[in-house]
C-alpha cells in the first residue's frame, strides 16, 4: 500500500534509510549519526519534498521523495527489494508526467539497471566532487 508520508513518519523513514544504506550502499561512507539523519527527514526532506511510503505488515518498507524536476531519494528496505515496490513508488513520482532527473552512483549497478529499463537515460558522470560521500555518481533525466 503506498501512501503520501507525514511528519509523523520521519523516524521510520530514517531508519529505513540507514539500514537500506548499510546493507544495499555498503561501500559508502557512513557520515551522520541516527539522530542528524532524523533531523534531515524531519527538517529538510519532508517539508521540502512530496514523499510517499510503501507500508507492508510491519511497517513503512520503502519510500520516494520528489520535487519539481527531480526524484532526490528512491530506497525500499533491503528485503523488500525487487517486489515491485521500488517500480511502484518510482510510478508515483512520475505520475504527473513531468521529466525528473536523479542522481545514483556509479557503483549501484541495480540502481542504474531499474532506472535504465524505465526510461531513465545517462546524461553525465562524475567523480564524485559534489557530492557529500565524494564517491563517482551517475546523473540520470526521463523525458516527459
Amino acid at each position: 500500500m503506498l501512501r503520501r508520508a507525514s511528519l509523523a513518519d520521519a523516524g521510520a523513514i530514517a531508519r529505513l534509510h540507514r539500514l537500506t544504506m548499510q546493507v544495499s550502499l555498503s561501500y559508502l561512507p557512513e557520515l551522520h549519526t541516527p539522530e542528524e539523519d532524523l533531523w534531515f527527514f524531519s527538517e529538510r526532506l519532508l517539508p521540502e519534498c512530496e514523499t510517499w511510503v510503501a507500508e507492508a505488515g510491519e511497517g513503512i518498507v520503502g519510500y520516494v521523495a520528489f520535487k519539481p524536476g527531480w526524484i532526490m531519494h528512491l530506497y525500499v528496505h533491503p528485503e523488500h527489494q525487487g517486489a515491485g515496490i521500488g517500480a511502484a513508488l518510482l510510478a508515483k513520482a512520475l505520475e504527473d508526467g513531468t521529466p525528473r532527473q536523479l542522481w545514483t552512483f556509479q557503483q549501484n549497478a541495480r540502481a542504474r539497471r531499474f532506472y535504465e529499463t524505465r526510461g531513465f537515460k545517462l546524461v553525465r558522470l562524475t567523480e564524485g566532487a559534489d557530492n557529500e560521500e565524494k564517491t563517482p555518481d551517475a546523473l540520470y533525466v526521463r523525458e516527459a
